[in-house]
């Protein structure tokens, strides 16, 4: 039943925020960026380079080496020289030093690094000072705790590293997504050629400027940049001994096909359409809370992001206008100020994307709502989005949208929610609300999620595994799991 207007649920939210903006006097970006190859910034040997924008305000930024064949060549052979030279037969225990260094300096520039990401990906300040730096320092520190403990990770075995790996990462989480690649690599004794992604990588690249402070040996790690033509030649490089890749489904398929004949080993982290699953006996402003963050967060820029909520029939009206009234008061602007929930769309090709996904979801009869919100004139931008009356045909609720739109479907049973919940290509993650724990195992269970959570959402820990199934990859990054993609067995112990 649809409240009365004298109803308080239905008032307007008045409390105003005054602008609280973070300066960027800690940040001073370069006009030019090179290749980080062999411990130094290099140019390319092509000379070609891109631009990089700012997604808020379609500022240039800088322009940035676009690594060739050539460069991905000199890249490979340094991160060779450097494995057989010295860094694949150091002790674990003399990694890790390094590894604490790397770790303690992000930390320590930790205000640089999240005002750069949020300039760079468009991501508001906080989540970049909140969640992405501190993660990335976490990640560093866990693994350097691994590093002269590897005999007791894999007990009654002997391994070893590859040798040099290759690791591509996405614009989602650009610092973070390096860490996760570049920490269990360097724990585990391999060397790492690194290429993010063209649109942010300007905090891998203050990464680099970390890595030479600490005094990393040359050519650990070389981070060469550019887009998808630099991706291809690290993949089909045969000095290559192991390989990493997070970004899309779509990507992530090409690549394994394409490795596929040398068997190189590999591991994808790719795509998601995650499931909320939200029951009648929820704490119902809590699940509110999380299915806001979970799909909100970082403007759904997250292949683990919440997109799909299932929520029980019996409270599906009553839940869908809470969540109605809690979107009406995201602030959507300027990612540099302290208040903002809903930052900038990465850059101009992905809010074309979300665009046309939403239009055609309109087209098929699903049911849009978008707060009122002013969208700032210059700069990419979606607001907080969401679709009712949804039907499991459409393409809304099938296909990735990796933006701010969330779709809503009911269910009456616990297993028509696993039947909803499970049809997908997807198996990423999912969320489970509900005050019954025996309900929480039981779902756990039935659903085909390489992460599922209960009565929260977007929660990460180094010491914990996040990966998915079908489509949504393979192997495992964090945790103990994270370390075994980086080591091949070398006997057991006698």
């Amino acid at each position: 039943m649809t409240p009365p207007d004298n109803d308080p649920r239905t008032e307007p939210f008045d409390l105003d925020y005054a602008p609280a903006p973070q300066s960027t006097a800690v940040v001073d970006i370069a006009d030019e960026y090179g290749l980080f190859i062999d411990g130094d910034f290099v140019e390319s040997r092509s000379g070609r380079t891109f631009a990089t924008t700012n997604p808020a305000t379609e500022e240039h930024l800088a322009d940035v080496a676009e690594g060739s064949k050539d460069d991905v060549d000199r890249a490979v052979a340094a991160a060779r020289n450097a494995y057989e030279g010295h860094w694949g037969a150091l002790s674990g225990r003399e990694r890790g030093k390094y590894m604490f260094r790397i770790a303690r300096q992000i930390q320590e520039r930790a205000r640089q690094f999240a005002v750069l990401e949020t300039i760079d990906g468009g991501k508001p300040i906080r989540e970049s000072r909140d969640v992405d730096i501190p993660l990335s320092a976490a990640w560093f520190f866990y693994y350097a705790g691994w590093a002269d403990k590897l005999e007791y990770a894999f007990p009654g075995r002997r391994v070893a590293p590859h040798g040099v790996a290759g690791q591509i990462i996405p614009w989602n989480f650009p610092l973070m997504m390096a860490a996760w690649k570049l920490a269990p690599a360097l724990a585990t004794g391999n060397t790492v050629v690194l290429k993010p992604a063209e649109t942010t990588p300007l905090t891998a690249l203050l990464l680099a400027d970390v890595i030479r402070d600490v005094g990393l040996p040359p050519g650990v790690v070389n981070i060469v940049t550019g887009a998808g033509a630099t991706g291809a030649a690290l993949v089909d490089h045969t000095g290559i001994d192991k390989l990493a890749f997070t970004g899309s489904t779509e990507v992530g398929k090409r690549i394994q096909r394409a490795t596929s004949g040398r068997r190189l080993p590999l591991t994808l982290e790719l795509g998601g359409k995650a499931a909320h699953i939200v029951f009648d006996d929820s704490a119902v402003d809590q699940a509110v809370e999380g299915i806001v963050n979970g799909i909100y967060f970082n403007q759904g820029h997250v292949c683990c992001a919440g997109s799909r909520l299932l929520v029980q029939e019996s409270v599906a009206e009553e839940f869908t206008l809470r969540l109605k009234r809690r979107m009406a008061v995201l602030r959507l602007g300027d990612p540099l100020d302290k208040n903002t929930d809903v930052g900038a769309i990465n850059s101009a090709e992905q809010l074309r994307r979300i665009t046309d996904m939403v239009d055609a979801g309109v087209a098929e009869g699903a049911d849009l709502h978008q707060p009122d919100c002013d969208l700032p004139e210059r700069g990419y931008w979606y607001p907080p989005t969401v679709f009712t009356g949804v039907q499991q045909s459409h393409s809304v609720a099938r296909d990735e949208i990796f933006g701010p739109v969330l779709t809503v479907q009911t269910f009456r049973t616990p297993q028509e929610a696993v039947d909803k919940a499970n049809n997908t290509p997807y198996g990423l993650s999912a969320g489970i609300w509900t005050e019954k724990g025996s309900r929480i195992l039981w779902m756990a269970e039935q659903l085909r999620a390489g992460v599922v959570w209960a009565n929260t959402y977007n929660q990460f820990d180094p010491a914990s595994p996040f990966g998915g199934y079908k489509e949504s990859g393979f192997g495992r990054e964090g945790g103990l799991h994270g370390l075994a993609p980086y080591l091949r067995a070398a006997g057991r112990v006698a």
